[in-house]
């Protein structure tokens, strides 16, 4: 069978045999789990039979340990009696009991699973938990039962927007107090700020349980439990549902590429074994991370992550996912020791079919369960066909983050004088894409906000944000700062992607790196927060980038310019100009650090009038208004460069133009 991604891609022609083997995997091991006539969302209800379960008269409790001897469970409702309650063996590694009485169990009774294996008892948290809690005294996790009158959503069906302008967010840090923020204090206090700047979609970090809040939630302990630290099950669900009420759709950071090792809290070694979840030996332990790494050719396992996802779409409304690691999923060597510069590598012993074979039937679970859920992949690998539809030989992903970008921009300002930076690789990193597949444009997200990195405003402006941010103070660092953060800014949402993300602060310039509580810095929360009052003070700088982000974030969204692709009207390498088109726009941005153009000639696509609809100039925006904007530009065709105009373009200057429409007279009889 011939797939549509040889089409697009015709370098793939000498790899025909392995996108077979690609869709080959897929096919076997979706009927694998299947058989005839049912389907995947069918299948991924493991949710609805493990845990805890009330039917009106009691409680049901099942779990999966197939290696286990012997199950039990304790805690508050039997005075944590190791074995007084004891799980009954059922077929396939199942154990299950019934407690009698609808009140055996109780909203806030803590709870854990005890298992048998070789003359050891060990204690565990259950698999399928929905809540997971630390004993603020000896530091201890337990599950906790939730037994709450079910959540009334307002807004019961929503539609996520199809231009997505995603705000990365992080429950925890997003307050300006120095502690753990909650979930009612982000939709009361964050989601307002997100919706008047524009962004549509917000991508929560941290929400599955994890042990350490230093890892930013990526070595997940409990997959089905929402965080304790941020407050209850049904906090997390007004969030969403305020959010929907706004517009605004919601994307879960999603972890199945790894698992924390944690057998005291996590799922590792449940039922007393390393292979449970889990790729025995070496295969199992990811070197750089320190994590477990799944077997995704287990039926088992997949069916416990098919399940995950289809829970926090059912239960809290999630309107899809960004699938954290996927490179490291896909590779034996997890993309470190590999340099993807040839196809070959895509395609070798290297490559993990198994993972791919998972991805693939993750996307089309998740869009029986809503076919206009979104998925995000973050692959650095570039992976050919990872967003395209199964159906043409791709993975099925909705889009993939343009990863290469932040890096080439942190690259630029550490090692490159401003006078020398290349035009063209700027387009080529920005603008390269996978044939037929979306991206994602981002300058920078929270990798670049951590200790032991900078944000972009920090890479510009060090130390001078300290002390030449009010706007009676002039200084040099922080003029050239603010211009490139918008420059920046301009050229990557325009171009980078069909879609943009942004860091929570980054808008910005948020002068603070990210540093979680720790021993080194005394498990202080001093920078692990967000100082929104920065952008909101009219005597500080920090306002004009804000007022520009969301300036610009209006006009894509108004032009929707990331409907159709970029197309390169003129690389000036000598001036360190780009001009070009994108959704009806034209785009002329000056690069250089020192020449401003007085009678520049801007390229466009025909012969028409155009006038700037914004620019990085503009006062509002710390800029020095220098280029008029009530005025219209008239292209008219020049022989050696073609339709175009003359205008004054500043150094360090970016301006966005539309063609102005004409009006007719209507002609009437005299």
């Amino acid at each position: 069978m011939s797939y549509k991604i040889f089409e697009y891609d015709a370098y793939l022609k000498p790899f025909e045999s392995d996108i077979e083997l690609r869709m080959n995997n897929y096919h076997r091991k979706k009927q694998q789990l299947l058989g005839k006539g049912s389907s995947l969302s069918e299948f991924a209800n493991g949710h609805e039979y493990f845990g805890f379960h009330k039917d009106g008269k009691g409680w049901y409790y099942r779990e999966w340990a197939p290696a286990a001897d012997a199950v039990y469970i304790m805690g508050d409702m039997n005075g944590w009696n190791p074995t007084g309650l004891p799980l009954r063996r059922l077929d396939n590694g199942v154990f299950e009991i019934y407690l009698e009485g609808e009140h055996a169990l109780y909203h806030g009774c803590k709870v854990k699973t005890v298992v048998e294996k070789d003359g050891k008892r060990m204690e565990r948290i259950p698999l399928y938990a929905r809540r997971v809690v630390q004993d603020p005294v000896n530091y201890v996790w337990s599950a906790e039962i939730v037994d709450e009158t079910p959540y009334k959503w307002k807004k019961k069906k929503f539609t996520p927007p199809k231009n997505l302008f995603i705000y990365e967010c992080h429950i925890g840090m997003a307050q300006e107090k120095a502690e753990v923020g909650s979930y009612q204090e982000f939709r009361d206090n964050i989601l307002p700020r997100i919706r008047d700047l524009g962004y549509n979609t917000i991508q929560i970090m941290a929400i599955m349980e994890h042990p350490y809040y230093g890892s930013f939630g990526y070595q997940v302990s409990s997959f089905f439990a929402a965080s304790s630290r941020y407050g209850m099950p049904e906090d997390l669900k007004s969030l969403i549902d305020t959010a929907h009420e706004m517009g605004i759709a919601v994307l879960l950071d999603v972890i199945h590429s790894h698992a924390v090792k944690n057998t005291a809290e996590g799922i590792n070694e449940f039922d007393g074994t390393d292979y449970q979840f889990f790729h025995t030996g070496e295969r199992g332990n990811h070197p750089a991370w320190d994590t477990k790494l799944f077997n995704y050719d287990k039926n088992e396992v997949i069916h416990f992550l098919l399940s995950n996802l289809k829970f926090w779409m059912t239960e809290y409304h999630f309107d899809g996912f960004r699938f954290d690691g996927v490179t490291s999923m896909i590779y034996r060597d997890h993309g470190l020791g590999t340099a993807f510069t040839d196809y070959s590598k895509y395609f070798s012993l290297n490559t993990d079919t198994e993972a791919i074979t998972y991805l693939q039937l993750a996307n089309e679970l998740i869009r029986e369960v809503n076919p206009k859920a979104i998925t995000i992949a973050e692959d650095m690998s570039a992976m050919p066909g990872m967003c395209l539809p199964i159906a043409e030989g791709g993975v099925g992903f909705d889009y993939r983050l343009s990863m290469g970008v932040p890096d080439m921009w942190i690259k630029l300002l550490k090692g490159t004088r401003d006078e020398f930076w290349n035009m063209r690789h700027i387009w080529h990193e920005l603008a390269g894409r996978r044939p037929m597949e979306k991206y994602i444009g981002y300058s920078e997200s929270h990798d670049q906000a951590l200790v032991g990195d900078k944000t972009i405003m920090f890479w510009l402006c060090d130390s001078a944000m300290y002390t030449a941010m009010s706007k009676t103070t002039e200084s040099a660092v922080i003029d050239r700062g603010i211009a490139l953060h918008k420059m920046i800014r301009l050229v990557t949402m325009s171009l980078a992607g069909e879609g943009y993300l942004n860091f929570m602060g980054n808008e910005f310039g948020h002068p603070e790196w990210i540093d979680f509580p720790r021993e080194g810095n005394g498990w202080s929360y001093h920078y692990c927060r967000r100082q929104w009052h920065l952008a909101d003070d009219k005597l500080l700088k920090y306002e004009w980038l804000q007022q520009f982000d969301k300036a610009m974030v209006e006009l894509a969204k108004e032009y929707k310019i990331h409907s159709k692709a970029p197309v390169s009207l003129y690389i000036d390498e000598q001036a360190q100009v780009l001009v070009y088109e994108r959704g009806g726009l034209v785009f002329a941005l000056n690069f250089s650090p020192n020449n401003s153009y007085d009678s520049y000639f801007v390229r466009t696509p025909n012969k028409a009038g155009y006038r700037p609809v914004l620019t990085t100039d503009e006062e509002q925006f710390g800029g020095w208004n220098r280029i008029a904007t009530d005025m219209t530009y008239q292209a008219t065709l020049n022989q050696e460069k073609g339709y175009g105009f003359s205008m004054y373009l500043p150094a360090r200057t970016g301006v966005c133009l539309t063609k102005v429409k004409r009006t007719y007279k209507k002609k009437t009889d005299k």
